[in-house]
């Protein structure tokens, strides 16, 4: 898996958490404060070790680590409403 595979998964599931925690407060009450989020998705297994093992060097000491396991992503639909376009001539 190449860096950019990585970042982009990375950012596809950051991005679903942070969602999650906004639309589940009573979970994000759980995390502690400082304290090291790593997201391990079951369905990408190498994306799961590469994310344990990235957690591990980036750890500040006695810093509390959280892992998030997340089970799949569904795919989604933009959430975008009343779109348009408009294409000026040069």
């Amino acid at each position: 898996m190449t860096e950019q595979e990585i970042f982009t998964k990375n950012l596809i599931l950051s991005t679903e958490f942070d969602r999650y925690i906004l639309e589940h407060p009573e979970f994000a009450d759980k995390i502690p404060l400082n304290a090291q989020v790593v997201i391990l998705p079951e369905d990408d297994m190498e994306l799961c070790r590469v994310n344990m093992e990235m957690a591990e060097k980036q750890r500040e000491e006695g810093q509390q680590v959280v892992y998030v396991h997340v089970g799949t992503v569904s795919p989604q639909i933009s959430r975008l409403t009343n779109v348009s376009l408009e294409v000026k001539a040069a």
